[in-house]
Formats: structure tokens, sequence, C-alpha cells
């Protein structure tokens, strides 16, 4: 008997990575959910993306793990924490383990978790594939390919084929309250989000660069709003001091309230980031200003995207972005979107 053809009561999905990974992998989580309507369905995934798991509504239960503490903490602390984690997985009655990002060592817990059957993508130099018992084998990563569909490939000896490449995170009505009463103000308003952040700064747009943007749209009627992660804080002073003064600054939301915000947005504006993603699956169309030599492996999966680059990120001018902005805004108006 082939594996595709067993039932899996209990599955455990490992989904590690940084923020924009795992909201690139909620397709393939959503395909998972969809295939195995009744099955008990855990993902084990790090504490700063287990809110964005929690939001997807796709799994019965989250297990956050905060690696970074294991890793950097006191080695004898970190030891005892890593063998009381497996031990909990191993008492878990496991019938299959999906690792969807597969790294050397959570393709060993996967081993060491008892599972019987044991899905593991196959990355070459970074996973250990001899550790992956399911037949049929899922294909080596295709590094050319986007991170999604990548995501996606690891399901195929499952059966699944054709899953639909994006997803919507379910927005509550209390969260949008919220965001309408201390951030964004009356919905009748056309706003524009700007995230003036990113991991590196040369993935970065200048602060004058974004707030020259910001008065241009406020003086077509637009509303601006600047979102600032707990990593943009510092910045939030020199915000204040170059932007409008009707722009409104946006920080403190928790991931629920910074998605149901995205909900509001007629664009979003944005350097690389993790909030991009979460923006897109929140429905906002996006303007993503990108470095060229940037890979567009990692593009948010979503029809509602438009892409400006150029050798460095500061050559793109603010009369481009402007005009995309407004070409953006004007197109998914148009549609009804």
């Amino acid at each position: 008997m082939r594996d595709t053809e067993l039932n899996f009561q209990n599955i455990l999905v490992i989904d590690f990575g940084q923020l924009g990974d795992v909201v690139l992998s909620l397709p393939a989580l959503k395909a998972v959910r969809q295939k195995f309507l009744a099955s008990h369905i855990a993902v084990l995934t790090g504490t700063a993306t287990g809110e964005v798991v929690r939001l997807s509504d796709l799994a019965d239960e989250v297990i956050s793990v905060d690696r970074v503490e294991m890793r950097d903490g006191p080695k004898l602390r970190s030891i005892a924490k890593i063998f009381h984690f497996v031990s909990e997985i191993r008492r878990r009655p496991l019938d299959l383990v999906i690792d969807l990002h597969s790294l050397s060592e959570t393709n060993i817990l996967a081993f060491l978790s008892r599972a019987k059957h044991r899905l593991l993508a196959n990355r070459e130099s970074r996973s250990l594939d001899r550790l992956s018992n399911f037949r049929p084998k899922p294909p080596l990563e295709d590094k050319s390919k986007h991170l999604g569909d990548r995501y996606l490939d690891v399901l195929r000896p499952l059966g699944i084929t054709g899953a639909d490449r994006e997803f919507r995170f379910p927005v509550s009505h209390a969260d949008v309250e919220y965001v309408d009463q201390r951030s964004l103000g009356e919905p009748s308003y056309r706003t524009i989000g700007i995230f003036p952040g990113a991991g590196h700064p040369s993935r970065c747009w200048s602060l004058e660069n974004f707030a020259e943007l910001a008065a241009k749209l406020e003086t077509d009627g637009f509303r601006t709003a600047v979102f600032l992660g707990p990593e943009e804080e510092a910045m939030k002073d020199q915000v204040n001091a170059l932007f409008p003064e009707a722009t409104n600054i946006v920080d403190g939301l928790s991931i629920a309230q910074f998605i149901a915000a995205a909900s509001r947005l007629d664009a979003f504006v944005t350097n690389d980031t993790g909030p991009m993603h979460l923006a897109a699956c929140a429905g906002a169309p996006i303007l993503l200003l990108l470095d060229e030599r940037a890979p567009t492996t990692y593009l948010p999966l979503t029809d509602r995207l438009e892409v400006i680059h150029d050798k460095t990120i500061d050559k793109i001018s603010v009369g481009e972005v402007y005009a995309a902005a407004k070409r953006l805004t004007s197109e998914f108006q148009a549609a009804g979107k």
C-alpha cells in the first residue's frame, strides 16, 4: 500500500522560518487542512510566527518554540529544554510528520517523534533526506520556483496538486473596529499604507523619499498611514519630523490588528519585508520597492501586486512610485476589488 492511501488521524506539520516564509507556507497548510478534514493537525513553528498560524485558522493546535532562546540561552538550560520538548513530541500518537521548511535539526526531530510516516522537504545540503521514509518521495527542491510553490511541491506525494496559491486571513470585526477608532479613523477615507522598515538597510527606500511620497498622495486626497513594527520604533521620531502633519503613524498593533488595518487599505507601499506578506494576505494591493538583485521567488502570493525595481533601491524615484501607487489604486477601484 502506498503512503498516499493511508488514513492519518494525527498530523504534525513542522513550519519553521522567518515571518514571510511562514506566511508563504499558508497555501500549503490550507491544502493539508482540506485534504485531511477529519485529522487533528498540530503545527510546530517559532514563537514569532505562532500567532500567524493561529490567525490562519488552519490548525487544531499550534506549538510555538523559541528557537533563538534555545540557541543563545545558557547551554545546560537549553539542552534540558530540548530534551523536554523532544519527550513531549514523542508522547504524541503521530501518524505523519510533514516538515515543510526542512532543516537538519527539524528533520532529526521528525525522526525522533516516533511518527510512522515522515514526509520531509528535500533541500539538498540543508536537510537530511535519508531520515525521510515517505513513499513516493517529494521532489528535490527547485530553487528557481517561488517559495510557495516549493512548499506545495512537498505535498505532491500526498496526492495534493493544483492547490490555490493565494490565502486570505479571516478578519475579526472587533479588530477592524479597533484600528478604525485608534489608528485609521473613518473607513470612508481612501488610505494608503506605508511600511518604511526592512530587515537590512540595503532593502530600505529612504524615509525622505517615503515622506515626499506621502505629501504627494495627501495632496491628491489620499490619507497616508505609516506602520511601524517593533523593529521600526527607533525611527518614530524621524518619521514624525519628516512626514506631513496629517499622516497617521500607526504602531503598537498586534498581528491581528495589523491584518485588520491592512484589509482596509487602498494600497500598501512597502520595502521587501515580512509585514508585506501579511498585508497581501489581508487583501491589500501591494506596491513593492525592490533592489533588482533581490530574488523574485519570495514575492507575495497575490494578483494585487506591482513591483518597482532598479539596480539599487535608492535609484527608484519618488515620481515613479507615486505614479504606480495612483495606477494601482485606480485599477483595483475600477475592478471593484
